[in-house]
């Protein structure tokens, strides 16, 4: 096949475009990098992964006619990662793999439910992992990652840039001496990888919510104002997370269950023991999340109660400053009606008698009556 023509008749036109293709083999010194199916093995790089393939079409009818299929440790177990496959590539795919069309059309419309199936010669396994949006702490993407397990082999797909597979490779070039590298467990490092890549939000949102449950009650006024927006924020993120988790445990549980059972493409009963540890990990989040979700529900209910108290506090004094008023309106009223109709044009009592004394009479009766009021009002006011 020419160098410029890819599986399918897929085109290659230069090479800015991203590697959206990786060959892993436990019989290969590195792994394979290439932008098209046309390009694997790269220049100079043996054994080719077409002859695992072959190997592995062979196997997969040795199967299917009742041969004996299982993996022994001495096997090549290879591991083929796409990226945005089109539907040429799937269409080749799935003959080669003789995948099952029900898998295919899950993968190309990108299914967003989380599940496991089993089919006649491989399993698969829908997790989604989240890709987190630059520009905003809070928005998580959901990023749908569909692995096809073989006996011999694994085959993984995703349709964004995701850090799932090289955290995996890193890890199997870690341990490769002290593990036996399967199909089965490269799909358990899978899933445990984008199962611990919700470790770091998860602690993050457990700091944030201490940090909100201990000043929702201590902050003064001033310091209050963002407080709602940090609560809000924080809920944003678990129920984000929550949406994510979604039933991830379900799934490891059925897969874990299926190692114990008599399933011939099932996983084998040794990497149970990796998935149920998963599920606990799993079934911990969710319980924490749940668990923030309701320090963060009580949190705003006391955000919200003590804005009410200092509220109540406010209109109590309001009204303690108009009662005063009031008061004094009281004893002013009066007054002010008695000078109001003398100064109309009307018969002032004693206005044709000569001298001061009607006058003063009247300015002391106003006075006296000024005093006790005044405190008779103070006596009241001070036994509220």
């Amino acid at each position: 096949m020419p160098s410029g023509v890819g599986g399918g008749g897929i085109l290659n036109t230069g090479h800015d475009r991203p590697y959206r293709f990786s060959f892993y083999s436990n019989a290969l010194s590195a792994t394979i990098h290439a932008r098209s199916l046309s390009e694997l093995p790269a220049e100079g790089q043996t054994p080719p992964p077409a002859s695992f393939f072959s190997n592995s079409t062979t196997l997969n009818k040795n199967k299917t006619n009742g041969m004996n299929g299982d993996n022994d440790s001495d096997g090549n177990t290879w591991w083929l990662d796409v990226q945005s496959p089109t539907d040429d590539e799937m269409k080749m795919l799935s003959k080669v793999f003789s995948i099952h069309p029900l898998t295919t059309e899950d993968i190309l419309m990108e299914e967003t439910r989380e599940k496991i199936e089993l089919f006649r010669n491989y399993y698969l396994v829908c997790f989604r992992s989240f890709d987190q949006d630059p520009y905003s702490p809070t928005h998580l993407e959901p990023l749908n990652m569909y692995i096809i397990v073989f006996r011999e082999g694994i085959l993984s797909f995703h349709f964004r840039p995701t850090p799932h597979p090289q955290n995996v490779r890193r890890r199997i070039k870690q341990l490769k001496d002290y593990i036996s590298v399967t199909s089965d467990w490269i799909s358990y490092a899978l899933i445990d990888d984008i199962t611990d890549a919700f470790g770091p939000l998860i602690q993050g949102i457990e700091y944030e919510v201490d940090s909100i449950d201990e000043l929702v009650l201590i902050l003064k006024e001033a310091e209050q104002s963002d407080m709602l927006r940090r609560i809000g924020t924080c809920r944003k993120k678990v129920m984000g997370l929550l949406r994510l988790m979604g039933n991830k445990a379900d799934v490891v549980k059925g897969l874990a269950k299926r190692c114990n059972e008599n399933w011939r493409v099932a996983p084998t009963s040794d990497i149970g023991l990796y998935l149920s540890d998963i599920q606990d990990h799993l079934i911990t989040m969710t319980q924490n999340l749940n668990h923030y979700e309701k320090i963060l529900s009580r949190s705003h209910s006391n955000y919200l109660a003590q804005i009410s108290i200092e509220m109540t506090d406010a209109n109590n004094q309001i009204n303690d400053v108009l009662s005063k008023l009031t008061a004094l309106g009281t004893v002013l009223i009066p007054m002010n009606l008695v000078t109001g109709i003398w100064g109309m044009n009307v018969h002032v009592p004693g206005q044709d008698v000569p001298g001061y004394a009607w006058f003063i009479s009247i300015v002391s009766c106003l006075a006296v009556f000024a005093v006790v009021g005044g405190y008779s009002t103070y006596k009241f006011m001070s036994r509220k």
